[in-house]
């Protein structure tokens, strides 16, 4: 389908669209597939139905943050290279500033903001990560074995917490998925539409195989804090599988052990994050912003914006030709099954560590934790409203 007066084909058009998307989607990733779909499947007519399905799919199949992908890739299908970008600019943007602005004022007045403030933020945040551990569970372990691997990989992350560790945890699922799962074959769909060639498919996908390879090898061979920050967070978006929250314990493994961010401030800012539109990932802005060396700042949030960000561009441009073929194949589709097992098992960690023993000290902290989670499942209530409350709530308690 496409636009009658041909008006918002310009990269420019693009990203006006997604802008005012970027300042009003709050709710997660779930919540922005929604918004997209109203936006350009009944209002704008971009796409049909089960095109904008397919392209659902494609997306939460690739690592990276699903909801961005999207973006991404509607941005790419209605104006090419330039509307991919500034689909991503404008829905990317307001919550970036947001959470950059944030980490430079806790750097510059973080004495000024009451003590209880900031741990009722790091509070909210065992409510959001329960909450999506209970939606993910319910979503992709819908019997015994996947619940079963599920808790594997959860003991299996705890008992050996690293990047890497957690990178094996998610190959070994991949394998247990394609020895126990028997997908059906998928229903019938509409094609995408074919905006990429294979074989510039074929060049985008080797270059993030090539990065992905090549910055570990880089950072050792030439030691720089700014190449570092780019390898590890191209490294965490390049392998996150289940969107924004699932990037907690691959972020956290990379930047608190190696004392670049404090873990007050990253659970502080994971607690921000929540009360802003736009992408999860924009979390990586504030980490940036908030290194205990330079480059930090501003600087500092750009360059790990960019990387972690890099990936799903890569990924976006270079699987869209291909994804025809593989949608239909079902060992592709039992991998993915065990894949996405292991990712709830991956977030019901984190939820542990370090979200759980960083924030949870007393009874008045289960208590909190406790009513923003039932604000947040049973009540509906916006989440940027319930990180709000719960920062008040956490001064509140802790002036009592």
């Amino acid at each position: 389908m496409t636009d009658p007066a041909g008006t918002d084909r310009s990269p420019w058009a693009v990203f006006l669209i997604f802008l005012r998307l970027g300042l009003t989607s709050f709710g997660g990733p779930v919540a922005h597939l929604g918004y997209f779909r109203d936006e350009f499947v009944t209002r704008r007519q971009w796409l049909s139905e089960r095109s904008y399905a397919d392209l659902v799919a494609l997306c939460q199949f690739l690592p990276g943050p699903a909801s961005s992908q999207v973006g991404i890739a509607l941005g790419l299908s209605r104006s090419g290279y330039a509307g991919a970008l500034a689909a991503w600019t404008g829905f990317t943007l307001p919550s970036a500033i947001a959470l950059i602005l944030f980490a430079l004022g806790i750097a510059g007045y973080g004495e000024a903001v009451p003590p209880g403030v900031l741990h009722g933020l790091k509070v909210v945040a065992v409510a959001v990560v329960a909450q999506a551990v209970w939606g993910m569970a319910r979503n992709l372990c819908p019997d015994t074995p996947r619940i079963t691997l599920m808790a594997a990989a959860t003991c299996a992350v705890l008992l050996l917490p690293s990047a890497w560790g957690q990178v094996g945890v998610m190959a070994i699922a991949a394998l247990v998925g394609l020895m126990l799962f028997k997908p059906r074959q998928g229903l019938a769909h509409d094609a995408l539409p074919a905006v990429v060639g294979h074989r510039a498919g074929l060049f985008w996908l080797t270059l993030f195989l090539a990065l992905l390879i090549g910055l570990p090898l880089l950072s050792a061979l030439f030691p720089s804090r700014a190449l570092s920050m780019v390898d590890a967070f191209y490294r965490a978006g390049s392998l996150v599988f289940g969107g924004g929250h699932v990037v907690l314990p691959l972020l956290q493994a990379e930047v608190v052990p190696s004392g670049w961010v404090g873990n007050e401030s990253f659970l502080a800012g994971y607690g921000a994050a929540q009360a802003v539109p736009g992408p999860l990932f924009t979390f990586a802005a504030f980490l940036g912003a908030s290194m205990t060396e330079a480059p930090s700042g501003w600087l500092g949030g750009v360059i790990c914006l960019l990387a972690i960000f890099a990936p799903s561009f890569l990924l976006v441009a270079g699987a869209l030709p291909f994804w025809e073929r593989l949608r239909r194949n079902v060992r592709t589709q039992a991998a993915l099954a065990g894949i996405n097992a292991a990712v709830a098992g991956l977030l019901l960690a984190a939820l542990y560590q370090p979200v759980w023993t960083s924030a949870i000290h007393a009874p008045q902290d289960f208590g909190l934790a406790l009513v923003a989670l039932v604000a947040l499942m049973f009540w509906k209530l916006p989440p940027w409203l319930v990180v709000i409350g719960s920062g008040v709530a956490g001064g509140l308690l802790s002036s009592a």
